[in-house]
């Protein structure tokens, strides 16, 4: 048996009262809405699904495709820019301001987490960050982008891979933590 006289963590002692994220009918009413029209298989048109996330505080702009099965924590923290596209299975886990500028592609499965831990403290205090991913970005299946980071215009996080830090424009990142690899270069 492990002998310390560190502090130890205590989870009877979290507390985020602090976080007020909006009233509580407002989020039932998002729950259900987002059950039954975002986080779902079943093939909404993309009018019916900008209108649910437009009127729960969404800021959508023109041409932005959201594929089946996406789960927005709170869409009145989410602005996504023109032409952009948020793939099957995305979980946008936005405890405050994840902001999706225009041409950016969410590839399946990838993960927004604007949400963490301090676990250097014994009640685990929450932590939450915003996100920006800028124009022109390509964020790979599965891939998670962490609290605080911004994905700089055209970089691209592979499959897989987790950004805890910002990734420089036009750079391609690759691992966990996601290392720089090589410059992204387009053709046309």
């Amino acid at each position: 048996m492990e002998k310390t006289l560190k502090a130890r963590t205590d989870l009877s002692k979290y507390d985020n009262s602090w976080y007020k994220p909006g009233s509580f009918l407002k989020q039932l009413l998002w729950y259900f809405a987002n059950r039954l029209f975002i986080n779902t298989y079943l093939p909404y048109p993309m009018i019916i699904k900008r209108f649910v996330l437009e009127m729960f505080g969404a800021r959508l702009a023109k041409g932005v495709v959201i594929k089946p099965k996406v789960n927005v924590k709170y869409p009145w923290f989410l602005v996504i820019g023109e032409n952009a596209w948020i793939g099957e299975n995305v979980w946008i886990d936005n405890l405050t301001m994840v902001t999706i500028e225009s041409n950016v592609c969410l590839s399946q499965g990838c993960m927004l987490l604007t949400g963490n831990h301090n676990f250097t403290t014994s009640a685990f205090d929450l932590i939450v960050k915003p996100i920006t991913i800028e124009s022109g970005a390509w964020i790979g299946a599965k891939a998670t982008v962490c609290p605080g980071v911004t994905v700089g215009s055209h970089a691209v996080l592979t499959v897989d891979s987790v950004a805890t830090s910002n990734l420089e424009p036009y750079g391609i990142y690759q691992g966990n933590p996601a290392k720089f690899v090589k410059t992204r270069n387009l053709s046309r």
